[in-house]
């Protein structure tokens, strides 16, 4: 007679943590939605977490110690988070490694982004998995979903610096759905097109609304250039030299005149692309302290797959929320003031305002 099998057990990742009584009485108040991966999303103070991440969001409130000399990568969920971190980590470290694909001793060929340059939300969870110690060393390089209102208060009192990478939502949507697909178990079944686009389309995505996200980091980068960086990810496809020189020049670490005649530019852009990253083994073949596996990071890295994939409807229905939403950030350039009616102006105090309600973040 055979012996029954025991049902694998779920990866990290998916498996419930233990909440707090104070975030289970929080929990208790707030709205939920079904997940898109698992479990519930809950509206907290105006934007949707995973039930999972909402205890590891307070704690981060509370504990995170931000210094001077931090860099933070602040992007929605699926706009390029992980290509980014890749550019970062070689652009800064470059004096620690040579960025070279060539140099088998490079982190980047061993190690996933995502562990190089990780999650602040995750820092005091008890789950990082930092090989490196030089990825703590000053400067220090941390990533977030967090929308702005709800950076941690030593962001607020710091003189640490802001990248915020922004992506065509069309784009993200078809990321999103592939991407929640590829990491939910099995036996939920999958997530459909149309159900992934409803969600996004209503706010309710992790970290969202997309809108208020964006334009939250948006306007803090015209009240404070010096602080946040606000780049796009079509524009850093479409010019990566020209971007990663000007992140360089933000970041204060600009390329010498020896490093440009060294071609160390086009060596990071080499280092990081996507058919360098994702056909590394470590991509390839191996899996995050949290069990999701590193390939799901990688699919594509193109912009405008959306065209493959959106019904005409779609576009249309997404076309009107951007004129609505996001038009301001489409066409502005230069000083915001002679750029914005008043009427836009006091319109995104107000969704600013409401966000930062609780943080007091000013920068």
């Amino acid at each position: 007679m055979s012996l029954p099998q025991t049902p694998p057990s779920l990866p990290q990742y998916l498996q419930e943590i233990e909440l707090s009584q104070e975030t289970r009485d929080l929990i208790s108040t707030l709205p939920a939605e079904k997940g898109l991966i698992s479990g519930h999303l809950h509206q907290y103070q105006g934007f949707w977490y995973p039930t999972m991440h909402i205890q590891k969001v307070l704690a981060s409130q509370k504990h995170f110690q931000a210094q001077d000399t931090d860099i933070l990568l602040a992007t929605t969920p699926k706009s390029g988070t992980t290509w980014l971190k890749a550019i970062l980590f070689a652009l800064v470290k470059r004096v620690h490694y040579h960025p070279d694909p060539q140099n088998m001793d490079h982190p980047l060929l061993t190690n996933n982004p995502h562990v190089l340059v990780p999650f602040l939300e995750n820092k005091h969870s008890g789950k990082n998995q930092i090989p490196d110690p030089t990825s703590y060393a000053p400067p220090r390089l941390f990533s977030t979903h967090l929308p702005l209102a709800h950076l941690p208060q030593s962001v607020k009192d710091s003189a640490c610096k802001v990248v915020y990478l922004c992506r065509n939502p069309k784009d993200i949507i078809v990321s999103l759905w592939h991407f929640t697909n590829r990491v939910r178990h099995k036996s939920m079944g999958t997530n459909s097109l149309e159900e992934v686009f409803e969600y996004f389309r209503r706010g309710v995505s992790g970290y969202g609304p997309f809108w208020d996200h964006v334009l939250g980091y948006w306007k803090e980068s015209l009240e404070g250039p010096e602080t946040v960086f606000f780049l796009k990810y079509e524009e850093m496809k479409e010019k990566p030299g020209l971007q990663l020189r000007r992140l360089a020049e933000f970041l204060g670490c600009p390329f010498s005149p020896k490093e440009e005649a060294q071609g160390v530019v086009d060596n990071i852009l080499r280092l990081c692309s996507f058919e360098n990253l994702s056909n590394l083994d470590v991509n390839k073949n191996e899996k995050l302290s949290t069990g999701m596996e590193n390939s799901a990071f990688f699919r594509r890295g193109e912009a405008g797959d959306w065209r493959n994939y959106l019904t005409a409807e779609m576009v249309e229905q997404l076309d009107r929320i951007i004129e609505e939403k996001l038009q301001v950030i489409c066409v502005c350039a230069g000083d915001w003031r002679n750029c914005l009616t008043a009427e836009t102006v006091e319109q995104l105090d107000r969704i600013t305002e409401e966000k930062r309600q609780g943080s007091g973040l000013k920068f």
